[in-house]
């Protein structure tokens, strides 16, 4: 199977540890990739930083527009109609390359799943069916896409997890990424909730929590 197409980035020439990072709807892996000289601590770490790009495919809601996308969308409601078999083979592609970080000699604990939006509701399916145990989970201004149907693997029981949101989000509210939340501390995982002043995007404030968030399952 061809993997994902991916933009990368190292702290260190022999990294031991990785943070693969999804992008949202229509974006790509360039996104998030501006980001990382801002992340202080994990700076100092040895990390690898792995941005792939979505495939490009017609999307329902966007008139059958072909973009980037982890999976389409075929309704609006609150909680999204979408298409999961497209989704959990995003999952799937994910899972090819931590297999492929893996044979570079990172440790899969060793391996962070990051998401945003689209890209977080990925993250939350690859992780929390994963049967390797994973080094962290951060899902971004996004929803639990398959609640209904993910097959829980405690393999990543105790794996930190932490779920941010604006708390202005017009596209996907913030009361998903609460159901989310609430979901997972009801199934006794280690979840922690943070909010922000913002829309559908990533703040200041943010950028440092998530520097801490990568550090603390790193260090």
């Amino acid at each position: 199977m061809a993997l994902l197409p991916y933009l990368e980035t190292q702290t260190s020439t022999q990294p031991d540890a990785c943070v693969i990072w999804l992008h949202g709807l229509g974006a790509n892996g360039h996104d998030f990739y501006p980001i990382v000289p801002e992340l202080k601590r994990s700076q100092q770490l040895a990390i690898r930083f792995v941005f792939p790009h979505a495939p490009s495919i017609p999307v329902t809601i966007n008139n059958g527009y072909v973009m980037p996308a982890w999976y389409d969308i075929t309704d609006m409601q609150i909680d999204r109609v979408i298409d999961e078999q497209q989704l959990r083979q995003s999952a799937t592609d994910i899972n090819a390359l931590i297999a492929e970080q893996v044979e570079k000699g990172i440790k899969a604990e060793r391996i962070i799943i990051a998401g945003f939006s689209q890209g977080g509701a990925v993250a939350l399916e690859t992780v929390l069916a994963n049967q390797q145990k994973l080094a962290g989970l951060l899902a971004m201004s996004t929803y639990f896409a398959t609640k209904n149907s993910v097959q829980f693997n405690p393999a990543n029981q105790a794996t930190p997890i932490e779920i941010h949101h604006g708390l202005y989000d017009p596209v996907v509210p913030e009361t998903l990424g609460k159901q989310t939340v609430a979901l997972l501390q009801e199934k006794a995982y280690a979840v922690k909730y943070r909010q922000y002043p913002m829309e559908h995007s990533v703040c200041p404030q943010q950028i440092g929590d998530i520097d801490n968030f990568f550090a603390d399952c790193l260090a």
